[in-house]
């Protein structure tokens, strides 16, 4: 009989730092169920091959949009991890906590107890952090985050061209200080991906009490308004996992809703016409979708220093030798080294655009965008005001849900997408790129008058895979929240959601770092434990936001 007192579906970047800290005195059983397989072998290990293994349907769910009415009717990729790790085995590395007023926000909107002042010591419990800010970092956790190298030189330009442009620097933007230009930081360690599988789900797996079962989550069975455990298909068998104590989905801000929903809680109406019988009636499950976009801006190199050089075989032959007999080399890098995080105007009081900056002109699916020399930034808005779906495509658990991001949807998504661009192109127009500067490739310099530029973003903006916000975190008695701050589904006993879709709204920058400690916060409140106390450290903020971008 296949049985725990807790029982977590999905082992990704919550899930596995739930197995782990829900574990961790001995005291309780746990059982993790995955639907993926592995994450050995060097497509997910080594961590320059970031662009396959999020293409590759070994590992990824093959998720994507409807065609999106804004964007001209496209349908976009939206990858969540089928592996161990789940995302965090497939995503870019980056390593992004969000802006403490993120946090803020969510508190006011319901979520009490996760203001900035509460997440942050769950932050430092869960990081060891090489050359953050002191006193801000943790020191001694699992998850291992460090700087790149940055030894081409145009990460240092990036930089330059950022305080030339007038922007602030910031050490480090995981510290007190997210708004400015400088390193950016990776989840990697001893030259490999550092995702939770490695951090956090094998360390649990040594232990007695933690088992790990391969099988396809069909639904959380409800009795008498109580989770009781979870159907599973296993070896084409129907089994249930049973769960004495609590059964915790942690499946994504994709899968999670759509479990819940087959399980019967969601809007009534959409559930009885996929046959689903209601169990609650949540109409907030599914609703809330948000992402961010992002665009690349690319610029010709006049200098052949980019990693255009290496883009051939022999060349990507000596890497890949490299990484694994030394794990060292442009194979140990995901080559995102340079970040920023600024204000679109005066009057925003904490930045609300990011930059990953490349020295290579590139797309996320490993194409070469330009056969020439060539660096880009991927850049994009932080607070989309664009609200998307997700919604049962049938009552078969096989199937894939509808997902409609409705991107773009709102006008002022448009306005600050054309200043996302026309500021990238002043940033590579500073003095500190006049060694490196060709033409601009994309969207070339032809592109300059609001209609073309919004031509240029609806063929071209690209999801940054950051869904969230599917099953709103919030108080009990607003019917658009899913979960309340404990994380417990709203009339269900002994069932929980801890992953990126309880997020109310989307946080600054890169999602896995907020998920990794939606984990570690969930993993106390299950436990009834007192919260970590919270932090009495306050965030820079500009004294000039109220007058100027800079």
């Amino acid at each position: 009989m296949l049985e725990a007192d807790f029982v977590i579906i999905g082992s990704g970047s919550a899930g596995a730092a739930l197995a782990y800290r829900l574990s961790e005195d001995g005291k309780h059983s746990v059982i993790v169920i995955e639907y993926g397989g592995s994450d050995f072998g060097p497509l997910i290990q080594m961590p320059s091959a970031l662009s396959f293994p999020m293409n590759m349907s070994r590992y990824d769910w093959g998720f994507s949009s409807e065609p999106e009415p804004h964007l001209g009717g496209r349908v976009l990729a939206t990858p969540r991890g089928k592996v161990l790790g789940g995302s965090s085995s497939i995503n870019g590395m980056v390593y992004v906590r969000g802006h403490a007023h993120d946090f803020d926000y969510w508190a006011e909107q319901g979520a009490t107890g996760w203001s900035y002042a509460d997440v942050l010591p769950y932050f430092k419990r869960m990081e060891n952090s090489i050359g953050g800010e002191e006193g801000w970092r943790g020191t001694s956790g699992p998850l291992n985050t460090q700087r790149g190298p940055r030894k081409n030189p145009l990460y240092a330009a990036f930089v330059e061209a950022g305080q030339q442009a007038g922007f602030e620097l910031t050490e480090d933007y995981n510290g007190s200080k997210q708004e400015g230009f400088g390193a950016m930081e990776q989840t990697i360690h001893g030259g490999r991906r550092w995702s939770t599988a490695n951090a956090y789900l094998r360390p649990a797996l040594k232990r007695q009490n933690v088992s790990l079962v391969k099988g396809l989550a069909r639904k959380v069975v409800i009795e008498n308004q109580r989770a009781v455990g979870v159907e599973i298909e296993a070896r084409k068998q129907i089994q249930l996992v049973k769960a004495r104590r609590e059964v915790i989905v942690a499946a994504s801000s994709i899968n999670s809703p759509k479990l819940l929903m087959l399980s019967g809680i969601g809007p009534a109406e959409h559930l009885r016409r996929h046959g689903v019988e209601v169990i609650v009636d949540r109409p907030g499950v599914g609703q809330n979708l948000q992402d961010h976009m992002e665009l690349y801006i690319q610029q010709e190199s006049i200098q052949p220093i980019t990693l255009y050089s290496v883009l051939n075989p022999f060349s990507k032959a000596l890497i890949g030798a490299e990484w694994l007999f030394f794990k060292s080399g442009l194979g140990a890098t995901n080559h995102f080294e340079a970040a920023a995080f600024v204000r679109s105007k005066a009057g925003i009081d904490y930045p609300d655009i990011q930059y990953h900056f490349l020295p290579a002109a590139v797309r996320y699916d490993g194409k070469a965008a330009a056969k020439l020399h060539g660096f880009q930034a991927h850049v994009g808005p932080m607070r989309s005001k664009s609200r998307g779906t997700i919604k049962l495509r049938s009552n078969d658990p096989s199937a894939k849900p509808e997902i409609r991001f409705n991107y773009m949807s709102h006008p002022d998504d448009w306005a600050d997408f054309r200043h996302c661009i026309r500021l990238t192109r002043e940033i590579f127009g500073q003095p500190a790129f006049d060694p490196y500067r060709g033409k601009e490739i994309s969207p070339g310099a032809h592109v300059q008058s609001d209609e073309e530029l919004d031509t240029f973003i609806r063929e071209h903006a690209e999801s940054a895979y950051h869904p969230c916000g599917t099953c709103r975190m919030g108080r009990a008695d607003d019917p658009q929240s899913v979960v309340d701050p404990e994380c417990r589904v709203i009339g269900v006993e002994g069932l929980r959601v801890a992953d990126s879709s309880i997020f109310p709204r989307v946080t600054n920058g890169n999602l896995n770092a907020p998920s990794i400690m939606t984990g570690e916060k969930a993993a106390d409140h299950i436990l009834g434990r007192a919260p970590l106390p919270p932090s009495n450290q306050e965030p820079w903020i500009n004294p000039r936001w109220q007058v100027s971008d800079r």
